[in-house]
């Protein structure tokens, strides 16, 4: 049997972020088997950009499929989990961070758009218990208090001030917690 859901190799992040929300799609109205989604994520973070556009797409989507992710979301996330980690840790950060951000602007629609993706985030880091999280987790932490590491340029090409990191910290410690 032929799936009707296909991912084609080196794809772009463009394309990955357009082939999840079809995914989706076919997750919500149920026409896909577990194998079938299991396989179609697998094959999307096998890649830095197709789990990029993954995780832009199901984290961010207006639906409930991200709120509580099944065995067969979890099992495709586990075929990959240094590319996986990496994109989890930086999604809770940047997700943490735009909170600060959207709050400031008094733009509290926004900030719990980027509330619901750290939260999203940090579920699945708790469901995944990936050790590479961990790693990076904690990489991502001692970047923030000793001003230098292997997550420094993320946080300075960000841009994100004291109050950002602080709240990145907090959140990651929670996560890995």
């Amino acid at each position: 049997m032929t799936s009707v859901f296909t991912v084609p190799e080196g794809m772009t992040f463009e394309q990955a972020i357009a082939l999840t929300q079809s995914l989706l799609a076919h997750m919500e109205q149920g026409t896909l088997s577990a194998a079938e989604v299991e396989r179609a994520i697998a094959a999307l973070v096998s890649s830095e950009a197709g789990a990029r556009g993954f995780f832009v797409t199901y984290l961010t989507d207006s639906g409930t499929l991200a709120d509580n992710p099944d065995t067969a979301v979890l099992t495709a996330l586990r075929s990959a989990p240094e590319i996986v980690a990496e994109l989890l840790i930086k999604n809770l950060a940047m997700s943490a961070a735009m909170a600060v951000f959207h709050r400031r602007q008094q733009n509290e629609a926004t900030a719990q758009e980027s509330d619901r993706v750290r939260s999203r985030t940090e579920r699945l880091i708790r469901l995944l218990q990936l050790p590479a999280v961990q790693v990076k987790g904690q990489s991502l932490i001692h970047s923030i208090t000793a001003g230098q590491g292997p997550y420094q340029s993320f946080l300075d090409r960000w841009g994100y001030d004291t109050e950002q990191r602080q709240v990145i910290q907090q959140v990651l410690q929670q996560a890995l917690a």
